[in-house]
């Protein structure tokens, strides 16, 4: 375990409690494993520097440790926080840029005798298991995380951009030329029936829209005075004005015949 010695020898006089021991353990494992620290808090500060020396002010809290580190290449950065929960040390760290979370919990009376603060050689119990707790628990979880995503998002496959690349909310053009139905010309046949009740508009008249001018037959001379005993006068309707006549379109003042509905048995000699 070379270096640990001298780092917890320069921190010795500040070490007050199981806890700061333990956190200088795990900061050494760190500096072993590429990292260097930055400082305490969540946020870097003016005074930040890269060193493999604990910041200052870095046991200011006995219940919580605020520390961030980056890697010696700058590709990580850990935001490491450590609370005590009675005798137990919580641990969690967040990688920033990927955002991956561990955590780690350990037992601080496994791992350190408080009765030996200030000899280093007395002071850690199990340092062995305690590596490799810090090693598998934390360390090891974030590096197989980012090499994930780096070799992820290296097998992604993008396709090349095209000018007119495919959307499917696209709505297509419309074109009434082509997309109304064909022009059915022959009465029997079997799809010609209600089309021109769904495409009023199309070329062939008919459907359920009467239009007696639009008929096709011959259009009748539209007499004003229809359905009047007598005719208006001269200059009555302006020529060209819109006007309805007051009767049947025709030019016969004429009223129905007789024989358009005769009454049952009319041809009865006793009527």
């Amino acid at each position: 375990m070379a270096g640990l010695e001298l780092l917890y020898t320069s921190v010795a006089p500040g070490i007050t409690c199981c806890q700061d021991a333990l956190i200088c353990f795990v900061h050494w494992e760190l500096v072993t494993q590429g990292y260097q620290g930055l400082g305490t808090g969540d946020q870097p500060g003016p005074g930040d520097k890269k060193s493999e020396l604990l910041p200052p002010g870095w046991n200011a809290n006995k219940d919580l440790y605020v520390l961030r580190y980056v890697s010696k290449d700058n590709s990580k950065e850990l935001l490491l926080k450590a609370i005590m929960v009675d005798d137990s040390m919580i641990i969690n760290a967040l990688e920033c840029k990927s955002q991956q979370v561990v955590d780690l919990t350990l037992n601080v009376e496994d791992y350190v005798d408080g009765e030996h603060l200030g000899e280093f050689h007395r002071v850690y119990k199990n340092s062995g298991e305690l590596q490799r707790q810090i090693a598998s628990g934390l360390i090891s979880p974030i590096h197989k995380s980012l090499s994930k995503n780096d070799s992820a998002s290296s097998s992604r496959e993008f396709p090349p951009a095209t000018s007119r690349e495919y959307d499917p909310l696209r709505i297509p053009p419309h074109h009434p030329h082509t997309s109304r139905q064909p022009p059915w010309r022959d009465p029997l046949g079997p799809f010609a029936v209600g089309g021109e009740d769904l495409d009023p508009f199309r070329s062939q008249g008919g459907g359920m829209i009467l239009d007696p001018l639009r008929s096709g037959f011959p259009r009748a001379l539209i007499d004003p005075s229809s359905g009047l005993p007598n005719r208006l006068p001269p200059g009555a309707v302006p020529p060209g004005a819109r006007f309805d006549p007051f009767g049947p379109i025709g030019t016969s003042p004429s009223g129905p015949s007789p024989d358009h509905l005769p009454p049952p048995g009319y041809d009865d000699m006793f009527m």
